[in-house]
């Protein structure tokens, strides 16, 4: 039997080398894991520092359609992990019907009833301060700073401008088929101390999913932010999906739950 694969997709102000750690988990759990960066995204954090411009003008219409060739390439369905924007796109695909089962970290918003309110957009890129604020509010500032200097890149002004920040209009594709009782097996998760994607915002979304008969889980990290995927707490949030992915009867070839 071939080893089930993961997908993992980063969210803004992220680099795809961000999964690092999950990666390695995964792996060492039988999973084939697999995290592709964006459509012209650098290979690495500096570069993509060096030249912001590579994916300045990206959309979300680009984005969605990357991913969806990407989920679609493999012989058997994955599973789709997603953080921030990446985690409206694994909502969107798994609505297709394009994976075995979706996972959306602090996501964000989908639809118009979880649309944010007109104010302060989100920022294109971020200075260390900024980060520190808007991400990584709920961890030391030491940790912060080292995250900032690991993994911090510039987010794409077009795609930002799409999700409806400072009262843009939202993209029609920054909604998801909640109503599917065809798919697969969802997870939903939150930061309780998320000041980006904020824990009611989620949890709207799960409502949203309530009058479907597919599965959808809701899990709240208290005391966590926008950072918990790369922070010192992200074993955490991976173990807690391993878990919930093995209590579905989603494993990988050769598991070791």
């Amino acid at each position: 039997m071939n080893p089930t694969p993961v997908v993992f997709i980063h969210g803004a102000w992220l680099h795809a080398s961000s999964w690092e750690s999950w990666n390695e988990r995964f792996s060492s759990f039988g999973f084939a894991v697999s995290a592709p960066g964006w459509p012209g995204e650098p290979a690495t954090v500096s570069e993509a520092r060096r030249h912001p411009e590579t994916i300045q003008e990206l959309g979300l219409d680009a984005l969605t359609d990357h991913y969806a060739r990407i989920v679609r390439s493999f012989d058997t369905p994955p599973v789709i992990v997603g953080h921030s924007v990446g985690g409206l796109i694994a909502q969107h695909l798994l609505g297709t019907n394009a994976g075995r089962a979706a996972v959306a970290i602090a996501p964000a918003p989908v639809d118009h009833a979880t649309a944010p309110a007109p104010g302060e957009p989100w920022p294109v890129s971020m200075d260390a301060g900024k980060f520190r604020r808007l991400f990584a509010n709920a961890v030391t500032e030491q940790e912060s700073a080292e995250l900032f200097e690991r993994h911090a890149v510039p987010g794409p002004r077009r795609l930002l401008a799409e999700l409806g920040h400072g009262g843009a209009v939202r993209h029609p594709r920054a909604v998801v088929n909640h109503g599917n009782t065809g798919r697969g097996p969802l997870l939903l998760i939150s930061g309780q101390e998320d000041r980006l994607v904020p824990d009611h915002v989620t949890r709207a979304v799960y409502k949203l999913y309530g009058d479907s008969t597919a599965t959808s889980s809701l899990k709240q990290f208290p005391d966590r932010a926008h950072s918990l995927v790369v922070d010192s707490g992200w074993r955490a949030v991976a173990d807690h999906v391993l878990v919930w992915l093995a209590e579905r009867g989603v494993r990988a070839a050769s598991s070791r739950w």
